[in-house]
């Protein structure tokens, strides 16, 4: 049946190739999401894969899976994109009436986007090769994607082909155009620097997606944020706790700054409804500011993630990403 689908698609066929490469097409996109830590990014990303694919499956001559294939023309799109010039930069603070604390540090990565877990529930139809050593919630949370924004681009290809994916060595050297020896290099270094950021080994682990537990913790996260009960806030939250906002690079690391960028937003009688979806593995909310007549306008997508029964890191989103988690615009 793929042979007469391949024979077809090379006849010029578009729904013989539709049909081969739709398997895939959502796993591909959040590769490349991995890579670029945006979903605008990898859905261009992902639509240049498949114009390459289609353009040059006459040179396709099976001698790796059709599978690693796409991976390996979707990966050298994703490196073109990080070579190409500059990402998006960082926005301004833009929240009238409004003066945030000074903040701990500033972002490298203003071009973050959330990835909605819809999407992702469509992903994964193809287990990942046995040299994978992450897990998929590990492999496409918001700490770890961030993180691998950081890598230098070769390095970042190698570590998500290997770790995250499970390609063997000599296949990731082929897809790189590269060597094993040079490729193992990379994957070295790119797991010493990774290790170098990571928090998590020293957290709780968050309690199981959808469970009681989970439910429970997200429950007095939404009454404490609608209610502006700052007290009650503030000790959901671990000593360590992170908060970013991108595009905005503004960041606060620790309780105490975060409660003081927490006091400042719910000021002067600010008050919001949290509405509830997924991103990336995480608890999210579209967030709407009540105004005076009741209207509620959005504010930002947030994002919560959890250790053990606190909460140790938020993130929040621009309101543009609405649309993306099926989130009314009122």
């Amino acid at each position: 049946m793929t042979a007469d689908l391949m024979s077809r698609a090379r006849a010029g066929d578009g729904e013989a190739f539709r049909e081969l490469t739709g398997p895939h097409a959502r796993d591909l996109q959040v590769h490349c999401y991995r890579m670029l830590g945006s979903l605008q990014d990898a859905e261009d990303a992902l639509q240049d894969t498949l114009l390459a694919a289609w353009q040059g499956l006459g040179q396709f001559e099976g001698r790796a899976s059709l599978r690693t294939w796409l991976y390996r023309i979707a990966t050298h799109r994703c490196l073109n994109a990080r070579r190409a010039a500059g990402r998006r930069p960082a926005s301004p603070w833009n929240v009238p009436g409004i003066e945030p604390p000074a903040p701990t540090r500033l972002g490298e990565v203003p071009w973050l986007e959330p990835f909605p877990d819809a999407l992702l529930a469509q992903a994964a139809a193809a287990p990942p090769g046995s040299e994978a050593r992450y897990e998929q919630a590990q492999s496409i949370g918001l700490a770890f994607v961030t993180a691998l924004q950081l890598l230098p681009p070769r390095q970042l290809a190698v570590l998500i082909l290997r770790d995250v994916l499970g390609f063997h060595a000599k296949e990731v050297a082929d897809m790189l155009d590269s060597t094993v020896e040079s490729a193992n290099s990379a994957l070295k270094r790119a797991r010493a620097s990774l290790k170098g950021r990571s928090a998590a080994a020293d957290r709780p682990p968050p309690p199981a997606r959808h469970s009681g537990a989970e439910e429970a913790i997200v429950a007095r996260f939404v009454d404490a944020y609608q209610a502006a009960d700052l007290d009650a806030l503030v000790t959901l939250l671990t000593d360590d706790v992170f908060m970013s906002m991108p595009p905005i690079p503004l960041e606060y690391e620790g309780r105490e700054a975060v409660a003081r960028f927490l006091a400042i937003l719910f000021g002067a009688g600010r008050r919001f409804e949290l509405v509830p979806t997924r991103a990336n593995g995480h608890p999210a909310f579209g967030a709407y500011l009540t105004g005076v007549d009741g209207s509620r306008r959005p504010s930002g997508l947030i994002t919560i993630t959890l250790a053990g029964d606190r909460v140790c890191a938020l993130s929040r989103f621009e309101s543009n990403v609405f649309p993306w988690f099926g989130l009314p615009d009122r």
